[in-house]
């Protein structure tokens, strides 16, 4: 989920493909496979520079290349985009897959339900104004977003019918206590944007388990590890680094992400 919005800035959303053919990792009893990463800035690793070229924050510290750089893979499309959307993901990274996709990793589904906006209240406004635009997200994620989630899902089958597809979730973004600095979040905000991920945890992973896919739900390895906490994997805001804010840094992405990912790819077709 992308933060640039957050003073004012738009989110690249730039739809453009990185395909790269990866050197095989340690031996694995695996056969090599054909990888494809989709989804939003929690997959293309915002939060843990140094960035590639394209305008999606996609870095090599996400989970996705690590997880490609470190197994038998034959071929390896890291599409995925910060700020990305559902309705971005089919119009621009669906494309990416085939009949030969053995695996697929995605998160999506924050920005459809206005993490950015949500994430700009909550750091600068009072408590009732966060309180609100976690409702109003809330709201979104139960009524709107199950259909988008369906669709999404429906297309990523659809164009890879053999692949194993692996769902992962959204962590608490905050720890319950330890400082934010500057831009510090009372109990009350920490609160509500704590239940907002629980909501939409909930939501994905009832979506991605009637789609027939794996879900990963991230608040447990994350437990601990919240923003402003005293073992942060996620960053607080940053007036220097506004993308970075509210993303996990690259020991997320590792101890976090690619974690989750290694306990369940060691097969990648279903």
């Amino acid at each position: 989920m992308k933060v640039h919005r957050l003073l004012g800035l738009a989110a690249a959303v730039g739809a453009a493909a990185i395909s790269v053919a990866v050197t095989a990792g340690p031996a694995s009893a695996a056969a090599p496979v054909d990888y494809v990463s989709l989804g939003d800035s929690y997959s293309s690793g915002a939060g843990a520079p140094p960035y590639l070229s394209g305008g999606c924050s996609r870095s090599n510290n996400s989970y996705a290349p690590q997880w490609a750089a470190t197994h038998q893979v034959s071929s390896f499309a890291f599409v995925a985009c910060g700020g990305a959307t559902t309705d971005d993901v089919l119009a621009s990274q669906v494309s990416a897959l085939t009949a030969n996709t053995d695996l697929v990793t995605i998160t999506i589904g924050g920005n459809d339900v206005g993490f950015a906006n949500t994430m700009v209240n909550c750091t600068v406004g009072n408590d009732s104004a966060c309180i609100n635009s976690v409702n109003q997200g809330i709201t979104a994620t139960n009524t709107t977003l199950p259909a988008k989630l369906d669709a999404t899902y429906a297309a990523i089958r659809s164009r890879a019918p053999s692949a194993r597809v692996v769902v992962l979730g959204y962590p608490r973004l905050i720890s319950p206590t330890g400082s934010c600095g500057l831009f510090n979040l009372s109990t009350a905000k920490r609160t509500a944007l704590n239940n907002g991920a629980d909501v939409l945890s909930g939501v994905i992973g009832a979506r991605a388990a009637a789609a027939g896919f794996t879900y990963l739900d991230a608040r447990g390895p994350f437990t601990g590890h919240g923003a402003c906490g005293t073992s942060p994997w996620i960053n607080r805001f940053n007036l220097l680094a506004i993308g970075d804010s509210y993303h996990p840094n690259t020991t997320g992405y590792t101890q976090g992400y690619l974690a989750m990912l290694n306990s369940v790819a060691a097969r990648a077709r279903r």
